[in-house]
């Protein structure tokens, strides 16, 4: 498993964020398929988190319509640790919102009389809408995966910063 992020870099202080701005220095960023930094990596979290949401539908669609449109600002740039990030935030509301789809409360697990941690049974669909809300993040999640500048952005980032996955 990699760490998203290259070299030795602390934490701040005052939050969870790496204390680095990855704007300045996408060559400590390493890419990872998965949500991992999304919390961390700044400028890039100040500016996707405040949009994502998976409470409403109506607010999930504008915040992941958001995120998509500031994709589209990154690629324009040439950042790909933008467009990854905006991925990440984009698959998160596509993971999050299907576990609170699947299970009462978004909780995958539950303690059994013993008091042991064990996955609960998903049902099908608990909660209708924020199936809803999952399928519209993963509808941008699509785009973007599909997206042939980010895979060639992704790829170039890998060979630049000699990153392997």
């Amino acid at each position: 498993m990699t760490d998203p992020v290259r070299g030795d870099v602390p934490e701040r202080a005052d939050g969870p964020e790496f204390d680095l701005d990855f704007r300045a220095h996408p060559e400590r960023y390493r890419h990872t398929s998965d949500e991992r930094g999304a919390f961390k990596i700044e400028p890039y979290k100040s500016e996707l988190l405040p949009e994502w949401t998976v409470s409403t539908l109506a607010e999930a669609e504008a915040g992941a319509a958001s995120i998509h449109e500031r994709y589209r600002d990154y690629r324009a740039e040439a950042e790909f640790v933008g467009m990854d990030m905006a991925r990440k935030y984009l698959q998160m509301g596509w993971t999050r919102a299907m576990r609170y789809a699947k299970y009462p409360g978004g909780q995958k697990y539950e303690r059994d009389d013993e008091g042991n941690r064990v996955e609960r049974e998903p049902q099908e669909w608990y909660d209708g809408e924020k199936r809803e809300i999952a399928l519209t993040y993963k509808e941008y999640l699509d785009r973007v995966r599909a997206d042939e500048t980010y895979q060639q952005a992704k790829e170039r980032h890998r060979e630049q910063y000699a990153e392997s996955e």
